[in-house]
């Protein structure tokens, strides 16, 4: 199954690249890598804006970061020419999760990312090397940020 026929039977629709919201690219490629800049969680095309253990849940921040792993693909998708299939493997995934000093859940977020990157790109393509951080606030005060490395064809 290609990444495309993942992507409709999970009712995806991948946006176009957004514009930097500050003075950088949104995506570098060098050799077979390419590195995607942080994407923050967005809802309704607006910042997801929250504090984990604050006044967003794990379920919600899990949901921000399902969120962003689809907006990652637009980017990766546009720095592929286009051809999702051409990525290799996803390498490296760092996750920023805008959180109080006692929440301790940040890998449980990330993992709304994660999972649906190795849906996308199958268990072995999708999997990934992975840091998740606690941070205190995150660009526009929203809930997650997350930036990815993938090999590429």
């Amino acid at each position: 199954m290609s990444v495309y026929d993942r992507l409709k039977a999970l009712g995806i629709e991948l946006p176009s690249v957004s514009a930097p919201a500050a003075a950088y690219v949104p995506f570098v490629r060098t050799g077979n890598l390419v590195f995607l800049s942080g994407h923050i969680a967005k809802r309704d095309g607006k910042p997801w804006v929250g504090k984990l253990g604050l006044d967003t849940d794990t379920a919600t921040g899990k949901l921000a970061a399902r969120a962003i792993a689809i907006d990652l693909l637009g980017t990766l998708q546009a720095a592929v020419g286009g051809d999702l299939n051409k990525v290799e493997r996803i390498v490296k995934v760092m996750s920023l999760v805008n959180s109080t000093g006692e929440f301790t859940e940040q890998h449980l977020v990330t993992n709304g990312c994660s999972e649906l990157l190795a849906e996308v790109f199958g268990a072995d393509k999708g999997a990934h090397a992975r840091s998740a951080f606690g941070v205190a606030q995150v660009p526009m005060g929203a809930c997650v940020e997350i930036e990815l490395i993938a090999q590429v064809a």
